[in-house]
């Protein structure tokens, strides 16, 4: 039995381990995601995320570069310290896995966690079988992740989540395509930063990252670029994962206007949320011109760059002339 296998008897009383599963390996190849079933012992089971960084060299699209792999070191460290320091601090309406233990390892670590299957999450959904109203539930669970961190430090995260953030991605940027846009990057960064209401982002607010249970509760995974920032980021890229064009467009309205009646219910009633609103509604256009500056240098021609997104970029550009 290898070590790890023991220290996860020990850990929980288990008896033995009955099966175990590979859930998905992690990007680039930095490790792996498995769920250990339990017989006996205080869990039927748990999930074990497995870093790995001693073997970097698959990027799936090409980016094996000294810049990238500090990145993700990064945002692995970032994520133990979400899970110790942070993690608690949520509530039933922004549940998040509860880690069980933290363990470095040789050119890696462990974090051993919650299995959200076994919590009552055992639901996902992608773009072809989400429904509205999961969406809006999606988004419920943003807009009380954003107003428990509202204002926080991000001591120990990223000083400005997303894994999009311009200043991590320098590559990108440089082989961006659309010369406008590029011209413009950093004032669209600048200007979501100057935002008077910061909060905690998630980072990666894809819908893959969010487990459902049978009455659409939602949980949340995979925090490795959570930090400050305006939390029309996670908007945009949440609602950028779930809509192609004519939806992102038809459903625009219906979907800011439940984020921000669940904002207002989520902060203290003293919070002076009228400002805050009026601030963040237009940035929401800025959240989309900015992670669509990243996918023009990453991957162009990618799905989520039409003409939707495209409307939306060109009229931020607009406005910064």
């Amino acid at each position: 039995m290898i070590d790890l296998e023991k220290e996860i008897i020990q850990l929980t009383g288990a008896q033995s381990i009955k099966n175990t599963e590979v859930i998905q390996t992690l990007w680039s190849g930095y490790g792996m995601i498995k769920r250990y079933l339990l017989e006996g012992g205080k869990y039927p089971g748990l999930v074990v995320k497995h870093v790995d960084w001693s073997d970097q060299s698959n990027h799936p699209r090409g980016w094996n570069t000294s810049t990238s792999h500090q990145r993700k070191l990064k945002s692995y460290q970032v994520e133990n310290c979400w899970y110790q320091e942070y993690s608690s601090l949520t509530t039933g309406q922004c549940k998040v896995p509860e880690l069980f233990h933290y363990k470095a390892i040789k050119d890696g670590l462990l974090l051993i966690m919650e299995d959200l299957d076994h919590s009552g999450f055992d639901l996902r959904y992608n773009p072809e079988t989400v429904q509205l109203d999961q969406v809006k539930c999606v988004l419920t669970w943003l807009a009380n992740f954003h107003a428990t961190f509202m204002h926080t430090s991000p001591d120990g995260l990223w000083d400005i989540g997303t894994y999009w953030h311009l200043d991590t991605r320098p590559d990108e940027w440089g082989d961006m395509r659309n010369k406008d846009l590029k011209a413009a990057a950093s004032a669209i960064d600048q200007r979501l930063q100057d935002s008077t209401f910061q909060t905690l982002v998630h980072g990666d607010a894809k819908l893959a990252n969010f487990c459902f249970g049978q009455a659409n509760q939602v949980a949340a995974v995979d925090f490795q670029y959570v930090g400050r920032g305006c939390g029309m980021k996670d908007v945009a890229y949440f609602l950028s994962s779930c809509f192609e064009e004519e939806e992102c467009e038809r459903y625009e309205d219906l979907l800011l206007g439940h984020y921000f009646e669940a904002l207002k219910q989520a902060l203290p009633s003293a919070f002076d949320f009228n400002s805050l609103e009026e601030e963040w509604r237009p940035l929401y256009a800025f959240a989309w011109a900015d992670f669509y500056r990243f996918l023009d240098g990453w991957s162009p021609g990618h799905w989520k760059m039409h003409g939707y997104s495209k409307r939306l970029t060109q009229g931020v550009i607009e406005q910064l002339e």
